[in-house]
């Protein structure tokens, strides 16, 4: 019985030990991680206070700081989202208009994450930082041809870029192995959208080898006539469906993008004239039917006026964005409708659709004969 319990006191004493070491190397590694949280709140903290202050170099410099900063991986989309945002805001109280409609645009693609007041202010604050940049869409044809603008890459053909540069010219490049390169220079003012669609041809084939010196002279060298079958020239309707296609990406980037912009200022109008008009009920000598009455009060033009723009750019934005979804689904369908009878020989291959999953992204790529 004695050694028994000796046993057994020896399996828990080596179990307590155990247990202790695996405790003592596990808490290094939990640990290991706030630091760089720590870094991530610190650097939010001071941004939040700056903020507060209106000291907005401090404040975009301390959101940039949590952005960089390791522990930034962590920050849920809720918080990052808040923190582009408030980002935009400081660039925009500094006249970084640029800076402030790109980091705006990327927090109100999380908009869902948002509280609404913050959606508000973010969507008006982007409205007033895209007034005076230019944006720009462009795509490119293969999808993993590079794009650049100016000499600097901004990525490949696989998704349609959205750049928001200052107002001025820029020349945009496409390039690719084995194909040719092409570029287009595009002018853009402020407030203004163009939309450039870049489709690079197949390089000409090097030519065709002289015959081996060593060769027998009983062969004769056939004529280029016999070597091959007679191949019939293209049809002149060859090339229309692939540049369609590129134009009608375009054309639907630019008219839904556009449309998107009258529908966000009817949306700040009616805000605005909500506010206008919640500021008049607080007048005891305003009444709901004073602009109705004669003589009208001095706000009641006012108030036509920012009704009749906000229906204006609702009208107008509804309009462009069902416009570009027609355009967008017949480009779309068009891919899928062979177009090989308007050639002189058939095509040799069909379209292919292969999905795409980039880190935020997930679609399809058509890859085929454009």
């Amino acid at each position: 019985m004695t050694r028994l319990r000796s046993v057994v006191g020896g399996i828990c004493l080596l179990g307590a030990l155990g247990s202790g070491i695996g405790r003592a190397r596990a808490a290094p590694a939990a640990e290991g991680s706030r630091p760089a949280e720590s870094a991530v709140a610190k650097a939010h903290q001071q941004a939040r206070r700056a903020f507060g202050a209106r000291r907005w170099a401090e404040a975009e410099a301390s959101f940039e700081a949590a952005l960089a900063a390791p522990g930034a991986a962590w920050m849920n989309a809720v918080q990052r989202a808040e923190v582009l945002g408030h980002l935009g805001l400081c660039e925009l109280e500094q006249g970084k208009h640029r800076e402030a409609a790109e980091h705006l645009g990327q927090s109100l693609e999380q908009d869902a994450a948002l509280n609404q007041a913050l959606v508000r202010r973010f969507t008006r604050a982007f409205n007033t930082a895209v007034e005076h940049v230019g944006r720009i869409y462009v795509a490119a044809s293969p999808p993993d041809a590079e794009i650049l603008m100016d000499g600097e890459p901004i990525g490949t053909g696989a998704t349609v870029h959205e750049l928001f540069v200052a107002p001025g010219a820029y020349t945009l490049r496409a390039r690719l192995s084995g194909h040719g390169e092409v570029s287009q220079r595009v002018e853009v003012a402020a407030g203004m959208t163009v939309g450039a669609a870049l489709q690079l041809a197949p390089a000409a084939d090097a030519p065709a080898r002289a015959p081996h010196a060593g060769a027998r002279k009983s062969e004769g060298v056939r004529p280029a006539a016999a070597a091959a079958a007679p191949v019939a020239a293209p049809g002149p309707w060859a090339s229309w469906p692939g540049t369609l296609r590129i134009a009608g990406i375009a054309v639907t980037a630019a008219t839904v993008s556009t449309g998107a912009v009258f529908m966000l200022r009817a949306n700040r109008l009616d805000g605005d004239l909500d506010e206008r008009i919640d500021g008049l009920h607080r007048d005891p000598a305003w009444t709901s039917g004073a602009c109705s009455a004669a003589p009208q009060p001095s706000a009641c033009p006012e108030l036509r006026r920012m009704r009749e723009q906000r229906d204006l750019s609702g009208a107008l934005g509804t309009a462009l964005v069902a416009t570009g979804a027609v355009v967008g689904a017949v480009t779309a369908a068009s891919f899928f409708v062979d177009f090989s009878w308007l050639r002189s020989t058939p095509a040799r291959s069909g379209l292919r659709v292969v999905p795409a999953m980039a880190a935020q992204q997930v679609g399809v790529v058509a890859l085929g004969v454009w």
